[in-house]
């Protein structure tokens, strides 16, 4: 009893370690383009009910966020809208997707969930309805990256961000330690803008 006690700790210990440590796939990515999709090809519903088609911002980086109200690194909500501020006018999309996937840590409703960003942060960019963003139930854009990119490239934590190329590859991808407002994720963004 004790020894099967002692492994499940440490199975757990070990796989919440894994979640904070640099992964292989953090940065650059290059994608195969096996599932001879791109990001362009899904739609999520707008929190505020109008849908979001990615289509719709073909041309334009996106920087898509799992994100959550109750976490640790709920404030980079503050890094995402000043990125939204400094990039928009040139192209770039910021698209924060609420997901209570990781230590149930959002709960509230859309409306809720909206209402919090808005007021605690001031969020101007779009956000879609809350999403499962891993297992059978992920949205099916978090699903083709992982069938693009590898089970690796699947959220580990809330605050995973995945850049879009405006033809729609996946062509970056940061842990939630890693701020959006960070050289290695604002350096890669100014390589997809016009200058």
């Amino acid at each position: 009893m004790a020894r099967s006690t002692i492994k499940t700790a440490f199975a757990a210990v070990a796989a919440l370690a894994w979640s904070f440590t640099p992964m292989a796939l953090q940065g650059r990515v290059v994608t195969t383009g096996k599932t001879g999709m791109t990001a362009h090809q899904f739609t999520f519903e707008g929190i505020d009910g109008q849908p979001i088609a990615l289509a719709d911002y073909k041309g334009k980086p996106v920087l898509v966020v799992n994100t959550a109200s109750q976490c640790g690194f709920t404030p980079q909500y503050e890094d995402l809208q000043a990125l939204h501020k400094q990039y928009a006018g040139r192209g770039l999309v910021v698209l924060g997707v609420p997901a209570n996937d990781f230590g149930a840590q959002e709960p509230g409703t859309n409306a809720q969930i909206q209402a919090f960003c808005e007021t605690s942060f001031g969020v101007e960019f779009p956000m879609t309805e809350k999403q499962a963003v891993v297992g059978a139930q992920a949205h099916p854009l978090f699903r083709w990256i992982a069938a693009e990119a590898g089970e690796g490239a699947a959220p580990r934590w809330n605050f995973h961000k995945y850049l879009i190329d405006g033809e729609g590859h996946l062509v970056g991808t940061w842990p939630s330690r890693v701020r959006p407002g960070s050289a290695e994720i604002t350096g890669e963004i100014e390589k997809l803008l016009p200058r």
